[in-house]
């Protein structure tokens, strides 16, 4: 990748915001939709760090038409915070009618900005219901769904891909351009295949050659760790804006982090009490939201992502492992470690 140019020939300097159908968004990176994850307190934390749109879990069109009123599961996922400003629905399927049906459903559930269609979940029980990535190998399934959602709803409609199903069969280029004739306000770019997973590393050349060859916004994803990384593939690339997921695990930071490399400045360091003072918030925002008995074991990989790299993680994710109650993990927090011995 040293060999990568910018694909505007000098990384010029790019608009302070874009525009996705008519929903306007700040210069800045989006969160990415990650399932188990992004949740309504995890995306508030993001977004008070300066990520400029947020994306629920991914949610199924079938699910939604099936389920019973008042349905908790599905509440918890369409759940949003006051103050979590711009916020997209990821919903995913394989039937163009019920996807339609189901994008109405929801808008008229949540306060939504957008619809992102999932196009590129690699996990085996998706795609064998011939959704998420496997739509990349029927490009003309893809299309009518694309379609049918932007005909059934007033918002822009947003496609999540990848740059092929296998090393075979590379057709993000082809796909991409499909699903903007189709009406597609954007879509976002993880730079691997199928096959990949998440192993190995993001093809940003794909992704920079998407962006050269549509009209309506691309947004990149996979790799971006700091945000030093997101300003530098986003210049790299001439892309319209980065989506992060991975590099937010126990670090919502990296939103301002990627705003200060946009406009040339440094990250700023944030210290081990910052970070146990963020995990014990997100820890009681997470037991005032979902209670104490799905909160606490929920918040075990968020601490692990919090200490992740500090001295002593290995012994903090032990401890916490152990602990069964809130009020136990809050005062383990707020020791600073020392009570995880």
């Amino acid at each position: 990748m040293e060999n990568f140019r910018y694909a505007d020939g000098g990384g010029a300097k790019r608009a302070m915001s874009v525009m996705i159908g008519n929903l306007r968004l700040a210069e800045g990176a989006v969160l990415a939709p990650m399932a188990g994850v992004t949740d309504a307190p995890f995306r508030l934390l993001c977004r008070e760090q300066g990520a400029v749109l947020s994306v629920t879990e991914m949610v199924s069109a079938k699910g939604v038409l099936c389920a019973p009123a008042g349905n908790r599961a599905l509440h918890d996922l369409l759940l949003t915070l006051p103050d979590s400003g711009p916020t997209a629905v990821q919903l995913f399927g394989s039937d163009p009618e019920a996807m339609a049906e189901a994008a109405r459903r929801l808008l008229a559930e949540g306060d939504f900005c957008m619809i992102d269609l999932n196009m590129g979940c690699p996990a085996p029980k998706i795609v064998r219901d011939r959704a998420g990535c496997s739509l990349m190998r029927e490009p003309a399934l893809a299309a009518r769904i694309v379609k049918s959602v932007v005909c059934a709803v007033s918002v822009p409609v947003s496609v999540k891909m990848r740059i092929g199903w296998d090393a075979a069969s590379r057709n993000g280029l082809a796909f991409a351009r499909i699903m903007q004739e189709n009406g597609a306000a954007a879509v976002t770019v993880h730079g691997r295949t199928r096959d990949q997973f998440y192993a190995g590393e993001a093809d940003w050349v794909m992704i920079a050659a998407i962006k050269a060859a549509l009209c309506i916004p691309v947004f990149g994803n996979g790799d971006l760790l700091t945000g030093m990384q997101a300003a530098e593939y986003r210049k790299r690339t001439n892309c319209d804006g980065v989506v992060i997921g991975r590099g937010a695990l126990g670090n919502p930071w990296i939103f301002a982090d990627t705003i200060q490399a946009l406009h040339g400045k440094p990250s700023t360091s944030v210290g081990w009490t910052e970070r146990m003072t963020m995990a014990a918030r997100h820890l009681c925002m997470m037991v005032s939201w979902k209670g104490e008995r799905v909160a606490v074991p929920e918040m075990r990989k968020h601490i692990g992502w919090y200490v992740k790299g500090s001295p002593g993680a290995a012994r903090i994710r032990a401890r916490i492992n152990r602990i069964e109650t809130a009020q136990e993990m809050l005062d383990c927090i707020q020791s600073g470690g020392g009570g995880m011995s």
